[in-house]
C-alpha cells in the first residue's frame, strides 16, 4: 500500500525528464528511511516538494532540486555525485538548501542555513519554502496527536524565522503565502 501512495506522488512528471530522474533517484536513496510525524516512507516530503514546485510553475530543474533537496542530509550522496547525474545548476541549488553539520548548535545552524538560502537567491529560497510547507504540515499531523514536544516546537520557531526571510526573498510569492497558512493552522492547535 505504501508503494501505491508514493507511486500515485509521482504520476503527472511525463513532462519533466529531470524531475522524474530525480524522483527515482531520491526514492532509492531514501528507501527504508521514515518521517518521524506518521512513520510513513521519508521520500513523500521531498516528493511533496517536487509537487508544491511543479504546481507553481517551476522548470524541471527546480521541481528537481526539490525532489533531491535532502540527499546531502540525509544520505551517503555527494555533491560530485549530484553534479554528474543531474548537472551544476542542480548540484548547485541543492548544496545551497543543506545546513552545515559542523555547526553543532541546531539554533545557530538554523540561522546559518537560512542566511545561506537568503544568500542564494530566489530559486533556492523557492524550493526552501516548498521544504517549509511540507515540513509544516508534518509539524501540524505531529500537533494533532498532542503536544508538541522541544524539538518540535524549535522547528515551529524556525519555521517562523524562515517565513520572515522567504517574506523579504520571494515576496508576493503563492508558496510564502502557503507556509504562512500552515503556520497560522498550527498557532491554532
Amino acid at each position: 500500500m505504501e508503494a501505491g501512495v508514493v507511486d500515485a506522488m509521482t504520476q503527472g512528471f511525463e513532462e519533466l525528464p529531470l524531475a522524474q530522474e530525480a524522483i527515482d533517484f531520491a526514492r532509492s536513496r531514501h528507501e527504508g528511511q521514515r518521517r518521524d510525524a506518521d512513520d510513513a516512507p521519508f521520500v513523500v516530503h521531498p516528493l511533496e516538494v517536487a509537487i508544491l514546485l511543479r504546481d507553481a510553475g517551476y522548470p524541471d530543474h527546480v521541481v528537481a532540486t526539490g525532489a533531491l533537496h535532502e540527499v546531502l542530509e540525509d544520505t551517503d550522496v555527494d555533491k560530485f555525485e549530484l553534479e554528474q547525474r543531474f548537472g551544476r545548476d542542480v548540484a548547485e541549488l541543492v548544496d545551497s538548501l543543506t545546513d552545515d553539520p559542523s555547526i553543532e548548535d541546531q539554533q545557530e545552524r538554523r540561522a546559518a542555513l537560512r542566511l545561506q538560502v537568503a544568500e542564494s537567491g530566489e530559486t533556492a529560497a523557492a524550493v526552501f519554502a516548498a521544504d517549509k510547507v511540507s515540513k509544516a504540515r508534518e509539524l501540524r499531523m505531529k500537533a494533532d496527536r498532542g503536544p508538541l514536544d522541544e524539538e518540535s516546537r524549535a522547528k515551529l520557531e524556525h519555521y517562523c524565522e524562515s517565513l520572515d526571510m522567504l517574506e523579504e526573498a520571494l515576496p508576493g510569492s503563492d508558496l510564502v503565502d502557503c507556509l504562512r497558512a500552515e503556520l497560522r493552522a498550527l498557532g491554532t492547535l
